[in-house]
């Protein structure tokens, strides 16, 4: 309860789209669409996804310049999207950085900003994404010129995370320089700028960075494909341009403020981006829900089999991100 101002904004969003989804849905019209659904489509999607969660895994190893094992990486990565689905204020991204740096010899600090880094390359590969596809989409008048902005905006930021990382002394040195009268800020931002700025050293190394890029769009092409089988599993004239919406969709409504696991903005993203492509309300929820089930059995199965390797339960590990954060505060206070 003390906590209440953070996640009683995001609770209140997902009842609201919650409430607001079953006004307008036919339940039973809803639970005909997932009785006639193709499951093969969705068993093939499923199976896409572990995949998917390996290729995750070698997102973040190529940030952590492999050095993290492989096996390591995936059970955390599934640890955290585990965390992510059933704890608030997206601890899952918190508890990556923390259950890996205490398996391996990274810190938590410079394990953290990897993971900003990789968040920060999926809103721009979501944005792209996005972009490509709105005038297929909308086809209105100056839909083409509204991408054009937004993909100006989209190369602005990953022009200034280049700039940054070619010039990352520098920047250092002017943030020293601002905070100089405030130490206690400058002792926590310093470190985490500095470890920040190694990782974003991924974009000034030329191999790397292809590397980086390749299995990132690996990540999200199996993403798109993933997403494709399900919405064909309910809608049969369903093309690519579906899936690629749908995704850019719940990519952007997952980011907006929810219950955890963006219970209520996920399938609220997902109805809207269907109902714009011509599907009814209530066949889309059902195909939301099913992608819903798609990623928790993917996270449940990982991540589950991750925990129970290390002795480690669900309410375990919060505690200890809890009391981690404490700790934290208190480091930062003295």
């Amino acid at each position: 309860m003390k906590d209440a101002k953070k996640w009683l904004p995001g609770a209140i969003i997902s009842i609201g789209l919650i409430a607001a989804i079953l006004y307008f849905v036919d339940l039973p019209k809803m639970v005909d669409a997932l009785r006639n659904a193709n499951y093969v489509y969705f068993g093939i999607a499923l199976a896409i996804g572990f995949v998917w969660m390996a290729v995750r895994t070698q997102v973040w190893r190529t940030l952590l310049r492999d050095r993290a094992s492989f096996s390591d990486v995936f059970w955390t990565v599934g640890e955290g999207y585990l965390l992510n689905n059933f704890l608030p204020f997206r601890l899952g991204e918190i508890s990556r950085a923390f259950l890996l740096s205490r398996k391996t010899s990274l810190t938590y600090m410079g394990l953290l900003a990897t993971i900003i880094i990789e968040r920060t390359m999926d809103l721009i590969d979501t944005a792209i994404i996005f972009i490509s596809v709105i005038p297929f989409v909308v086809g209105a008048e100056g839909s083409g010129r509204t991408a054009y902005i937004m993909g100006g905006v989209v190369l602005a930021g990953f022009a200034l995370m280049f700039i940054l990382a070619r010039n990352n002394k520098w920047a250092l040195a002017l943030f020293h320089k601002l905070t100089a009268r405030f130490p206690r800020l400058q002792q926590l931002g310093g470190s985490f700028l500095e470890a920040f700025f190694s990782g974003l050293s991924v974009l000034t190394d030329g191999w790397l960075f292809v590397k980086f890029l390749f299995w990132m769009t690996l990540n999200w092409s199996l993403a798109i494909v993933a997403y494709y089988l399900i919405i064909r599993a309910f809608f049969p004239q369903a093309d690519a341009i579906w899936a690629m919406f749908g995704l850019g969709m719940a990519a952007f409504g997952g980011a907006i403020p929810s219950a955890p696991g963006a219970v209520g903005t996920f399938e609220g993203a997902i109805v809207f981006a269907l109902k714009i492509l011509g599907a009814d309300e209530s066949s889309a929820l059902a195909a939301a829900l099913a992608m819903r089930l798609y990623n928790y059995i993917n996270s449940i199965v990982v991540g589950v089999i991750g925990l129970s390797r290390e002795g480690q339960t669900l309410s375990g590990v919060y505690q200890e991100l809890m009391n981690f954060r404490t700790k934290q505060g208190k480091a930062d206070v003295s």
